[in-house]
């Protein structure tokens, strides 16, 4: 121990440093055991304490009981599916010591910075095509088990690159959410949409309309056929559904509307419900037939977002219920910026037809009226 007036010598016998002190730094006050878990198991260590309490050893910043890398892994776990049980029970396998299921749950709470970062980031140039889905789930809020809706939006940027704009956990869907929901996008800089594509979730194209205005709102065919075919006779199902696929896949719009006639005179009487719901959703679903015949297959549908609903669903499905909005956050957001990154690495559309022909609207003064070319 170091007291006040003692002093210290330090080098060889031809240098010599005296330090006098004239406070003292502190008093010993026996050791603790304190155990550092590592990759090749755990380490109990002896900590020397002071009188105060005010001691600390670097090693404990820089591993924070474990090491980073650990910590990273057993981030990648839960992310990647495996429950925070069977997560606590590797630990064990592993390290000879088990982390409780609250422990773990609390290291993957260090994703939160790295998903807000990502959910959070300036989005850059222009984005004229955006699809965007919701995806339920559940979620416990004061002891119960409630429904919530997770909003994911991507874009198409005008060098063809898919990007994910980001997620926003919801009480439902509805104009509200999906109004705050734009403008919180166009905040962080989202601009130049002129196609959204969507399923006909409730609110959305008021939204569109009022947030983009001039963008036109693609109804989902996909989804359209699944309604089509629920309200269509099981006897006469097949049948529906080629037909209502020719509609769909016509190669303009006048043989689109020729084909709709013919197929609402055909099952009049033998699919009423399933004539009145392609009828009303016509219009919506073939929006895509203003854009240049090489976009319409992958603007027709969210098929692009519903494989990123798969992968989620496929971990989704190990919690089954999130313990929270902000769990289900953080696993959601984890996997879509790792997506994120995949994207970037290869070029999703050649834009450069597009790009001619917004040039040619743009010249005739037509500016984003794009659902007024579809007729």
């Amino acid at each position: 121990d170091l007291g006040k007036g003692q002093g210290c010598c330090f080098g060889s016998s031809y240098q010599c440093v005296v330090i006098t002190l004239d406070i003292a730094l502190g008093y010993r006050n026996g050791t603790r055991m304190r155990t550092l878990y590592t990759r090749v198991g755990p380490v109990t260590l002896l900590i020397p304490q002071t009188r105060d309490g005010n001691f600390s050893t670097d090693i404990f910043k820089r591993y924070q009981r474990s090491e980073q890398a650990f910590i990273l892994g057993l981030m990648e776990m839960v992310v990647q599916g495996v429950s925070t049980r069977k997560v606590s029970a590797i630990t064990e396998e592993l390290c000879g010591a088990s982390f409780s299921k609250s422990t773990v749950s609390a290291l993957c709470a260090g994703l939160d910075a790295r998903v807000r970062a990502f959910n959070e980031r300036r989005l850059e140039g222009d984005y004229p095509f955006v699809i965007v889905d919701a995806l339920f789930l559940k979620s416990r809020e004061d002891d119960r088990v409630v429904s919530r809706a997770a909003l994911i939006m991507s874009g198409i940027r005008s060098d063809g690159f898919r990007e994910i704009l980001g997620v926003k956990i919801g009480d439902t869907e509805s104009f509200v959410t999906w109004d705050e929901t734009f403008r919180w996008l166009k905040g962080r800089g989202l601009k130049g949409v002129m196609f959204v594509v969507s399923d006909s979730h409730g609110g959305l194209s008021q939204a569109v309309a009022k947030q983009f205005q001039g963008a036109s709102w693609q109804r989902c065919q996909v989804h359209l056929m699944r309604n089509l075919l629920s309200h269509a006779p099981v006897k006469v199902r097949a049948d529906v559904a080629a037909a209502a696929k020719l509609i769909l896949h016509a190669p303009d719009m006048a043989e689109a509307k020729r084909r709709l006639t013919e197929f609402s005179e055909r099952f009049a009487k033998s699919a009423a419900k399933a004539v009145a719901c392609i009828e009303a959703g016509f219009a919506d679903a073939m929006a895509v037939m203003a854009l240049p015949e090489k976009y319409r297959r992958r603007l027709r549908s969210t098929n692009m977002q519903e494989r990123l609903n798969e992968e989620i669903r496929r971990r989704e499905r190990v919690i089954r219920i999130f313990p929270n909005d902000d769990s289900a956050l953080r696993l959601i957001g984890a996997l879509l910026a790792e997506q994120n990154e995949v994207w970037q690495e290869r070029r999703y559309l050649d834009m450069d037809e597009f790009a001619e022909w917004a040039a040619a609207r743009t010249a005739t003064g037509e500016g984003n009226n794009v659902v007024a070319l579809a007729g």
